[in-house]
């Protein structure tokens, strides 16, 4: 099935965004890599470039051209808005080139010039001081996403051949994520990962597993009363919509080789909780996806890395993840 290209944004320009983007490009036939386009600033990149000591061609490209040009030429479509900062070095330019790549491939992916967003890592504490007034990317995608004012319930998924997790809470301190934890979360965020991990990875059913909250599960409540007056009751109203789901099961015993094999995503019930295994098993290359909205949308599962930006350390392997799965999710769609 043919597709169209994948727009990938800059992220933040000082950071290893442009690294490991000019590197994918490089491994394109190596690694079988589906076409994209850099949307961000071209002069940034041949900078870049420059630094790592990497011979490339590029092209200032519109999206539509981007898959003939691809095999000679690192296709970049510009936002007009320069990035003048140094590897490491955000600037004054940094947050407003990382904004406008972000806008400008949500733009594609709905107009059909593009067949999915994939995001490089951006910086929020730049964002910030630009005035930025979004906790992070997948906030600010949802809201690009709105239609009529109607804003999508946006769900991480951490996704990798070996595991795939979601969490149901994200980034709260502890004490506050137990308190968020609601019987309603709980089902409306396993609902968007089972109807994306079916329409968007082709998984007839798939398959949930729902970890408990406390250790053990709770013991039935000898250590906690949350898994049977959150987690179960959210258990059975999914089961009875006809998901695939068990639960909930004590975290300690998920994560295993044989325990994996037994579903196809776990809902986990707070950050550290879903992220300490996926991380643990496939640290390189882990994909950050965000199911719930109306496009595809992958990232590098890593931040910005400023301290090795420009020095031919980045490793790409997780972008080059983000892209294969994108362009996998697009053949589905």
């Amino acid at each position: 099935m043919s597709i169209g290209p994948l727009a990938l944004t800059i992220g933040e320009p000082s950071g290893i965004g442009p690294d490991i983007a000019i590197a994918a490009w490089i491994k394109r036939r190596e690694l079988n890599i589906p076409p994209f386009y850099l949307i961000g600033d071209e002069h940034c990149i041949r900078r870049r470039a420059k630094h790592l000591n990497l011979d490339i061609s590029t092209a200032e490209t519109a999206p539509e051209n981007a898959v003939a040009l691809f095999e000679d030429a690192l296709p970049v479509a510009p936002t007009g808005h320069t990035a003048t900062g140094e590897p490491g070095k955000p600037d004054a330019t940094s947050a407003f080139a990382a904004i406008a790549a972000i806008e400008q491939a949500v733009i594609d992916v709905q107009q059909g010039r593009a067949c999915a967003v994939v995001t490089n890592p951006i910086a929020k504490s730049v964002l910030y001081k630009a005035g930025f007034r979004h906790p992070g990317h997948t906030e600010f995608l949802a809201e690009l996403a709105a239609n009529g004012g109607l804003k999508p319930h946006p769900v991480m998924m951490i996704w990798s051949p070996e595991l795939a997790v979601v969490p149901v809470t994200i980034h709260l301190p502890l004490r506050e994520a137990i308190t968020a934890l609601t019987t309603e979360l709980i089902v409306e965020t396993a609902t968007i990962a089972a109807a994306d991990l079916k329409t968007r990875l082709g998984l007839r059913k798939p398959r949930l597993a729902l970890a408990g909250l406390n250790p053990h599960a709770g013991e039935d409540g000898s250590l906690g009363t949350e898994d049977l007056a959150v987690i179960a009751p959210a258990v059975e109203r999914l089961s009875h919509a006809g998901i695939d789901v068990r639960g909930p099961l004590p975290a300690d015993t998920m994560f295993h080789e044989a325990a994996r094999k037994s579903y196809d995503c776990a809902i986990c019930m707070y950050h550290d909780q879903a992220l300490i295994p996926v991380k643990t098993l496939a640290f390189d290359h882990g994909v950050n996806v965000t199911l719930g909205l109306p496009f595809i949308r992958t990232s590098p599962d890593h931040g910005t890395a400023f301290d090795i930006a420009g020095t031919g350390k980045a490793n790409p392997s997780s972008l080059i993840a983000a892209l294969h799965l994108a362009a996998r999710m697009a053949r589905h769609s």
